[in-house]
C-alpha cells in the first residue's frame, strides 16, 4: 500500500468529518448520520407483564428514519441510545425495536411520569435525538 495514499485518505476524511459538522452530520464508523431531533405525540402504556413499564410507541415513520439513520452495533437487544425530553425532563435512554409494531419502544420511568404527571393513556409531547456517545 502506498503511504502517501493513505495520507490522502486520513486527509480527505477529516475535511468530510469538517464538512458534515457544519452541516449537522455527525460521521461515526465512517457512516453520516444526520443529528436529527424528532419530535411528535404519541399515547404512554402500560406494559401489561410484570414490573409496571410504561412505554411510548414511536411513529412509523420517525422508526423508519432511525432505522435509516443508525449504525448497526452490538447493543443489548439491537436497542439505540437516545436522548429524550418531555415536559421541562430530559433524560438518556435506549430504544428498542418491537416486531409486533414494527416501530421502537420507548421505555418511560417512574421518575419522568412522577415529575411530569403522566399516566397510561395520555398522548405525550417528545423530543428524541439518537446519542452519538
Amino acid at each position: 500500500m502506498d503511504p502517501d495514499a493513505s495520507l490522502v485518505d486520513a486527509a480527505e476524511s477529516r475535511r468530510k468529518c469538517g464538512v458534515f459538522a457544519l452541516l449537522g452530520i455527525a460521521v461515526s464508523g465512517g457512516k453520516a448520520r444526520q443529528m436529527e431531533e424528532f419530535e411528535f405525540d404519541a399515547e404512554l402504556w402500560l406494559y401489561p407483564g410484570k414490573g409496571g413499564w410504561h412505554f411510548v410507541t414511536l411513529p412509523a415513520d420517525i422508526a423508519g428514519q432511525i432505522k435509516f439513520l443508525a449504525e448497526p452495533k452490538k447493543r443489548g437487544w439491537r436497542s439505540e441510545a437516545v436522548n429524550v425530553s418531555t415536559g421541562r425532563t430530559e433524560w438518556t435512554t435506549s430504544i428498542f425495536p418491537d416486531k409486533a409494531s414494527g416501530s421502537f419502544l420507548l421505555p418511560v420511568k417512574a421518575e419522568v411520569r412522577q415529575k411530569e404527571k403522566l399516566a397510561a393513556g395520555q398522548s405525550i409531547r417528545i423530543k428524541l435525538s439518537l446519542d452519538d456517545a
